[in-house]
């Protein structure tokens, strides 16, 4: 039987009592973790399952680190990892210069940063325990800053072919340590229907491409042509163009897509790369996040 994966959850306006309720059905129905993205307050909804679930651990996946001050933060951290009985994991990145200049807020160098905030989070005065603190990750640099002062790291809408090299950036005793925690999100889209599946994959991170941090990384990974075909209606300013230059090998590498028994071979196709942790972000071809949980659910029926 296929390993239970770990689901993105987004707590989306006029749905989070729903939203909330969804979290109880997901602790329910046995699943391993629950983590929000950077959409919407997800430390406020971590707080809400702390409250609401017992056993399930949960966490953020991102927090964008400039967003508050660490003071503010490690006392939000501290307080969900109390009450919560210790199922927290407060997951922090840099974000990405577009939505940092939406915000007016200016970021400076990702490494010094990243090292610096979470200094002053362990620093911050009268706050309690902390959770443990995982890292976004995507090239070797902040893997191994993730192993040096963090408790994990996690990747979003990473290459499987590419993590063997990726996780080799790892010691061996952080690879085997069971602790530290090695998560990825997946844009997942489960059809009968391959192709109308894809193109909402494809749909989900043509945003993603349009970021130069990821197309870098992409590169790496061994997406060069793709990704300078990007840089290229880019630059002609023919953004339509983009999701075009995605190339079905790509999107199988960087998502799940297609039929119930293809999407559950890719899940364990990720636990063979060594993500211990894959985070499916469902995503529906005919339906908003609560159709798309309703497709992930029968999965495991």
């Amino acid at each position: 039987m296929t390993q239970l994966p770990a689901v993105s959850l987004a707590a989306i306006p006029g749905r989070r009592k729903a939203t909330i309720e969804l979290a109880k059905e997901i602790e329910r129905r046995g699943f391993p973790g629950i983590f929000g993205p950077s959409l919407g307050d997800s430390l406020s909804l971590c707080l809400a399952m702390a409250l609401e679930t017992r056993t399930v651990t949960f966490g953020t996946s991102i927090m964008p680190i400039y967003f508050r001050q660490p003071q503010d933060f490690a006392s939000t951290a501290s307080f969900i990892h109390e009450v919560s009985g210790g199922r927290f994991r407060f997951g922090v990145g840099v974000s990405h210069a577009p939505a940092l200049n939406r915000l007016g807020i200016t970021g400076g160098k990702p490494l010094t940063d990243m090292r610096k905030f979470v200094e002053d989070l362990r620093k911050a005065p009268r706050v309690g325990e902390l959770p443990p603190i995982v890292l976004a990750t995507l090239r070797d640099k902040m893997i191994e800053l993730a192993e040096e002062i963090g408790n994990g790291m996690v990747f979003a809408n990473g290459a499987r072919s590419h993590m063997k090299h990726s996780l080799g950036v790892l010691s061996k005793d952080a690879r085997s340590n069971p602790d530290f925690f090695i998560g990825n999100m997946i844009p997942t889209c489960i059809g009968d229907d391959r192709k109308a599946a894809a193109e909402v994959n494809r749909r989900t991170l043509t945003s993603y491409a349009m970021l130069p941090n990821y197309r870098n990384y992409w590169k790496e990974a061994g997406y060069a042509e793709e990704m300078e075909g990007v840089e290229k209606a880019i630059r002609e300013k023919d953004l339509d163009r983009i999701p075009k230059c995605l190339s079905d090998r790509w999107l199988a590498d960087t998502t799940l897509f297609g039929t119930p028994s293809e999407v559950r071979e890719g899940i364990e196709a990720w636990f063979d790369a060594g993500i211990r942790t894959p985070i499916i972000v469902p995503s529906s071809a005919v339906g908003n996040q609560m159709k798309a949980f309703e497709e992930f659910f029968a999965l495991w029926q």
